[in-house]
């Protein structure tokens, strides 16, 4: 990450040894900064408005809503803020709900703090963070769908405009919204716009649905080639 601004991020976690942790990983990095925290769906929702953070990193078990509904809740009121969460539950359960329901990410509390550092930039960056065992599962139920997917992704991809097919292959291969706007010499702003009239073209939910489906298009492509 080659800005020098510090991000905001927002915890949300009800365990105080856990947040006093946070504090000390997070703050020690030159590109971090905790600028709130909240222990309830509902302080988050209210810290969320007051701060404006760059991204929320929240943990699933909460007391009254969970994080699976608070990052939907999130979602709703604000779609381009990025939301990592952070769990001691099962990826293998877990971590595909956190995805569906609009989460950028999800790592397991056990995984060593570099891992966490590196996926707060990551999301950060615009990409989706997921261990490599669960990104490899996700990949292969995608691979196994691949026949109905293709034929309903080859059909949508042709409705895509050329800078809009340019736009969606970029993300195909891994590139985040900065990298696009970088490469295609437009604003951050501007990509955004392209990437929401893919997902309408597209009939995708949300940006984790984006990039799998970009991603399996990108893939298929490849081996027709």
């Amino acid at each position: 990450m080659s800005s020098n601004k510090r991000f905001q991020v927002l915890i949300v976690d009800d365990h105080p040894v856990v947040r006093q942790g946070l504090h000390q990983l997070l703050n020690d990095d030159d590109h971090l900064f905790i600028c709130g925290e909240a222990t309830s769906a509902a302080e988050c929702i209210s810290k969320m408005n007051k701060l404006a953070p760059d991204m929320i990193l929240s943990d699933i078990s909460l007391p009254g809503t969970d994080g699976i509904e608070l990052t939907k809740e999130i979602r709703q009121l604000n779609p381009n803020i990025p939301v990592l969460i952070f769990s001691i539950h099962g990826e293998d359960i877990y971590a595909e709900r956190a995805l569906s329901a609009g989460a950028n990410g999800y790592v397991m509390k056990q995984e060593n703090p570099d891992v966490l550092l590196k996926a707060i930039h990551k999301v950060l960056e615009g990409e989706i963070f997921l261990s490599p065992k669960m990104t490899t599962r996700m990949l292969k139920q995608m691979s196994q769908n691949r026949s109905s997917v293709q034929q309903e992704a080859t059909t949508g991809v042709q409705k895509l405009s050329d800078r809009e097919l340019e736009v969606f292959e970029l993300i195909g291969n891994g590139y985040s919204t900065r990298r696009i706007a970088d490469r295609l010499h437009l604003s951050i702003k501007t990509i955004e716009t392209y990437r929401l009239h893919i997902k309408d073209k597209l009939n995708l939910k949300d940006a984790p649905e984006l990039t799998y489906r970009a991603v399996h298009w990108v893939e298929t492509e490849s081996k027709a080639s």
